[in-house]
């Protein structure tokens, strides 16, 4: 028995050493793919960040028509269009335009708003034995290289037509197919990309019948080239080891989106693909990753090889492999709770941005509807609505800077008030205790202060000095029942009247200390000028 006792061990040893080497193996291969897998869901997020922020443009576009009840014209909507600045804060975006519906045999009446809005004569093409067509009347960019495409009917073309009519069915935004942009229209250069369309309804009864009816004038849209969208979502810092590729619904070569420039790496094959589905305004793409050479793998490969050697070679390597055993089980166990803690709380974070984004997206429809409703002419609305845009932006600036905990009040009128009347405040103008203001205190204030000073700028004698102004606060009470008093006052001799009209921005101010924080605001309009009164209850 004891001659036979070292060919036992060291069979008892192998078969250890084997066994831990191939638990190891594994361990490194699950410890990899839920790697991959937080890498490809990190780079799914942002390619549907960057379209979410696309539409809302698309949507910000209909709010505009819809104000003005689609009667846009050529230029008020190349001046809306600049206004956005398009290049910088949308890349992949091609263009912006607007088709009219009509019935086939009623093209003339389309080509006479081309001419007029134009000023050059464009014909409805190309021919078509459909019930209805769809020609493009307003598109910008409309630089020379696709002014061809003013009258190009879409309604002929089948992946375009099949958008249309389903959005013609209802009110929310449709995804084309892939498409090839520019063709048909003799643009210069074509690119692969897809269209999202939205109806646009305009009300047709009569002013002295007291009741709302409506019907379709047609379709905004927004066409997009596939490749700079993509691109540009993914090459944010950092840069993630994947590589992508994006397919309008089945994974087939002819539905090919989108392909990143890095090749994937032949190395893993499709161990570590992953495969997602989504909806892109009512349309279903299916997205693959693959590791790139920038992948590295969490634990090398090569311990599983070493502790087979070593097991093979020692036989008192029994308990460092019974430890390893541990240990590795241990880390791959910490390493899958940590990973699974981690996408719980991305998760719980991307909730949290998406409701945040969503009421942020209908503060500014609401906004763009109201400013559009009032303004005289597009570039009246362009001012004032990036002005409350920049409002808004500012408080949430500094909410990301404390990670959305706390703003520092003080620091909001700074920024508020430099932004109208110039970043030199003068000594004196603020005074007040330091008050820790919410998320919610926050961007309601940020937008108050902000339309008072517009105010004070166009109406008040701070127009003249901005010294004329002073604004004082403090706080009432302890603890959870404390309240903050806000005084704002402008001085000078030029009396000021109360308005007999109530405008968007008054309404605004109201809206927000006392249905948003749940205050009260005074006016009191006095020979020397405008004393307002804002008391907030804070929470905490």
């Amino acid at each position: 028995m004891k001659k036979f006792f070292p060919i036992v061990a060291f069979i008892a040893v192998a078969l250890i050493s084997l066994t831990m080497a191939g638990f190891a193996y594994f361990a490194t291969q699950e410890a990899a793919r839920i790697k991959f897998e937080a890498a490809a869901d990190d780079a799914l997020n942002r390619i549907e960040s960057r379209i979410d922020l696309h539409l809302s443009l698309l949507r910000s576009t209909q709010a505009l028509f819809d104000a003005r009840n689609g009667d846009i014209s050529q230029n008020e909507f190349k001046a809306f269009f600049k206004a956005l600045d398009v290049d910088n804060n949308f890349a992949g975006l091609r263009g912006i335009g607007f088709l009219r519906l009509v019935k086939a045999g009623d093209e003339a009446a389309v080509e006479r708003d081309i001419l007029r809005d134009q000023g050059v004569a464009h014909a409805v093409y190309p021919d078509t034995t459909l019930p209805w067509r769809a020609p493009i009347v307003l598109f910008e960019p409309l630089d020379p290289s696709n002014r061809s495409s003013i009258g190009y009917d879409m309604f002929t073309e089948p992946v375009r037509r099949e958008a249309i009519e389903k959005a013609m069915a209802d009110d929310q935004q449709h995804a084309s197919g892939l498409v090839q942009l520019g063709q048909g229209t003799g643009a210069a250069q074509v690119f692969t990309g897809f269209l999202v369309f939205v109806r646009l309804n305009v009300e047709t009864a009569p002013d002295v019948i007291n009741a709302s009816r409506s019907s379709t004038a047609g379709f905004l849209y927004a066409a997009f080239r596939a490749e700079d969208l993509f691109q540009v979502a993914l090459s944010r810092v950092p840069l993630l080891p994947v590589n992508t590729e994006i397919y309008d619904g089945a994974v087939k070569a002819e539905n090919l989106l989108f392909r990143s420039e890095t090749p994937p790496v032949s190395l893993f094959g499709d161990r570590l693909l992953v495969t997602r589905k989504i909806m892109v305004a009512g349309r279903p793409w299916t997205v693959q990753f693959r590791p790139t050479s920038a992948f590295s793998q969490p634990s090398s490969r090569a311990i599983p090889v070493m502790l087979g050697l070593f097991g093979l070679l020692l036989a008192g390597a029994i308990a460092l492999v019974a430890r390893y055993q541990e240990r590795a089980y241990d880390a791959v166990s910490l390493l899958h709770e940590t990973t699974e803690k981690s996408l719980q709380e991305k998760d719980l974070m991307l909730q949290e941005m998406k409701h945040r984004i969503k009421n942020s997206i209908t503060r500014v429809l609401a906004i763009a509807r109201q400013t559009a409703s009032r303004a005289a002419d597009v570039n009246e609305f362009s001012s004032s609505f990036s002005a409350r845009l920049q409002a808004m932006a500012a408080s949430q600036d500094m909410l990301t800077r404390s990670r959305w905990q706390k703003a520092d009040l003080g620091d909001l009128l700074r920024i508020e008030l430099g932004q109208v009347f110039g970043k030199e405040l003068p000594e004196g103008l603020l005074s007040g205790p330091e008050v820790q203001l919410d998320e919610t205190t926050t961007q309601a204030l940020g937008l108050t202060f902000h339309e008072l000073a517009t105010n004070a700028l166009k109406y008040g004698e701070a127009g003249n000095s901005v010294g004329a102004l002073k604004v004082d606060w403090s706080l009432e009470g302890h603890g959870r029942d404390r309240t903050l008093a806000l005084n704002w006052r402008e001085a000078g001799q030029k009396k000021l009247e109360m308005p007999t009209k109530t405008g968007f921005g008054t309404k605004l101010i109201d809206l927000n200390v006392t249905r948003e924080l749940r205050g009260t605001i005074k006016r009191d309009f006095h020979a020397n000028g405008l004393t307002v009164e804002i008391r907030i209850p804070l929470t905490a």
